[in-house]
């Protein structure tokens, strides 16, 4: 076994530099990094033996199936399954539950049969299960969660019964990091003669997984969280089960004939892979869990369980952070929130320090409205993570809040101006005669720490909605953080004048841009300006995230879908 330290050196991306600073990459939860044995896996089937699969006689081609089904006998290992047709390669975790939805779920359920999901899944383990609720008359029932974010199993026990035929749950939580206990309720619903899926997306990487021991029915995983490429992923299933199961896409491969007559399928697991595979994404895939095999998996989840434990203490120290999801069992997972600080402005402004972290409802909305949150800051661990990375984080965020102090104490006055209707319109408002004058002070400004600093200062100059105008039919939507927009049209000077509000900061210095160019200006000039130009006179669309970008570009169509309609 090799230590880890070495292996952190196998990670070509973690030696760069994330905006002059080291890459701290805490965004592990999302994807993680690849190894170099990996990245050559790709290379060098690229080079040496790319061809396709199954389907001819010549040499190139047997020595890609060859790897190929190698690499489906490593997986079979990695999960200790019992057979290899019970390993079916899909494009991730999402594509392998849909997979079980679609064949063995519209083919088996029918009205009156329940399907029990917890209040932790990730979108992928709810929306196709409400499809196929929805098509057969089965009905969701949800296991609802504790305040820590531990799996209320005396629920679970209570909604499990005889008109249960599935039980579809997250071994850990994508959001939180709680470790449920599937071997229990795995024992448990098969009491009542109910099948189980396991989505093992983010247990994989942290600990062994055994499906004989588990016993589960079905399990499910990606490979990019494991060490391994984007587009491939895992779905086992018991052979006897699978081999019942028909078809859910049909092409190529998963046919034994085909006549005008009809078509005979193939058995499992081709009966599942129609069309070409994702041959190098399987042989990468491999390359990861041999990777990972190298691992003294008990030396793996202690270094990761100490950065867990490092983390929570550390951020527990700060006055004003809240950590979600306190369960004892816990893997590799931080979510918090701070008070007077937005998520986006906590991501944002560690990502100007080289620090990688995850903001938003992380595709857990479901989980996010029962805590009451509409998101949270996340840090996830890996194994090439260090003391040094989670001290980082720490130092980071404690800096952040005593700068949040500051600011509010700089803002509390600027955030009651102009709370009535035309004032909320012109009051303390940026005029489009300011354009210039703002850009030219963001570009004096050496460096984008420094400008990001600027643009969450030019909110306060920006008169907060009072709250009777934050009303749901006036929130724009196509934007990450929340967004109201009122416009008022002066019909005596025919022009145009917006009040916009955000519940975070830096959102709302980007509208003091926004406001800086349209407000009481003719529809005509505000449909006719270019703010995208304004945009790239700053740099500032590279210096957004690809979300945020497409946040602040939904705000100006608006704003011109507004103007239109007054020309």
């Amino acid at each position: 076994m090799r230590e880890l330290t070495e292996l952190r050196a196998e990670f070509p991306i973690l030696r760069q530099r994330a905006n002059g600073y080291p890459l701290i990459y805490l965004d592990n939860a999302a994807t993680t990094q690849k190894p170099e044995t990996v990245i050559n896996a790709v290379n060098d089937y690229y080079r040496e033996a790319n061809a396709n699969v199954h389907r001819a006689s010549h040499f190139l081609s047997a020595r890609a199936t060859h790897a190929f089904e190698d690499a489906r006998d490593t997986v079979r290992r990695f999960l200790n399954a019992g057979h290899t047709d019970e390993i079916i390669w899909t494009r991730g975790a999402t594509e392998a539950i849909n997979l079980v939805a679609h064949s063995w779920g519209l083919s088996t359920l029918k009205s009156g049969d329940e399907i029990l999901i917890s209040a932790m899944e990730h979108h992928a383990n709810i929306v196709p299960w409400q499809q196929v609720c929805q098509f057969t008359g089965a009905s969701l029932k949800v296991i609802p969660i504790h305040t820590s974010g531990e799996l209320d199993m005396e629920a679970f026990r209570q909604l499990l019964g005889s008109q249960t035929r599935l039980v579809s749950i997250c071994q850990v939580s994508n959001a939180i990091g709680t470790v449920n206990p599937v071997s229990d309720i795995i024992r448990e619903a098969h009491t009542v003669g109910a099948r189980v899926l396991i989505d093992g997306s983010q247990a994989v990487a942290h600990f062994p997984v055994d499906v004989h021991a588990l016993d589960c029915d079905f399990y499910v995983f990606s490979g990019h969280k494991v060490y391994g490429p984007t587009g491939i992923g895992v779905l086992y299933g018991k052979r006897d089960l699978l081999q019942t199961m028909p078809p859910w896409q049909t092409g190529g491969e998963m046919i034994e004939r085909v006549s005008f007559e009809g078509t005979t399928f193939n058995s499992p697991p081709f009966r599942f892979e129609a069309g070409t595979p994702n041959v190098v994404g399987a042989l990468g895939l491999a390359a990861a869990i041999d990777f990972l095999n190298q691992c003294d998996h008990d030396q793996l989840q202690a270094h990761e369980k100490s950065l867990l434990e490092q983390a929570t203490e550390g951020l527990n120290a700060i006055p004003g952070l809240q950590i979600i999801g306190t369960a004892p069992q816990k893997t590799s997972v931080i979510s918090f929130v701070m008070e007077g600080l937005h998520n986006q402005d906590i991501g944002t402004l560690l990502d100007q320090q080289g620090i990688a972290v995850r903001t938003g409802h992380h595709c857990t909305m479901p989980l996010m409205s029962a805590l009451n949150l509409s998101g949270t800051v996340r840090a996830s661990i890996a194994l090439y993570n260090t003391e040094a990375e989670i001290q980082a984080l720490i130092e980071a965020v404690a800096a952040l809040q005593k700068d949040s102090l500051s600011f509010t104490t700089e803002t509390e006055h600027a955030t009651t101006a102009a709370t009535t209707i035309p004032e909320a319109f012109t009051c303390e408002s940026p005029q489009a005669s300011d354009t210039g004058s703002v850009i030219e002070a963001l570009q004096a400004l050496r460096g984008w720490q420094e400008r990001y600093r600027h643009i969450m200062l030019l909110g306060k100059k920006l008169p907060a909605l009072p709250e009777s105008m934050k009303q749901e039919e006036n929130r724009l939507h196509g934007c990450e953080s929340t967004v109201w927009l009122h416009h008022y049209y002066d019909e005596t000077t025919m022009r145009l004048y917006f009040a916009i509000d955000s519940d975070a900061r830096i959102v709302r210095g980007l509208i003091t841009l926004i406001l800086s160019a349209f407000n009481g200006q003719t529809p005509e000039a505000i449909e006719n300006f270019d703010m995208e130009a304004s945009f790239d006179q700053l740099g500032l669309m590279h210096h957004l995230s690809p979300s945020r970008g497409n946040g602040i570009r939904a705000i100006v169509k608006e704003i011109q879908l507004t103007a239109h309609r007054y020309r």
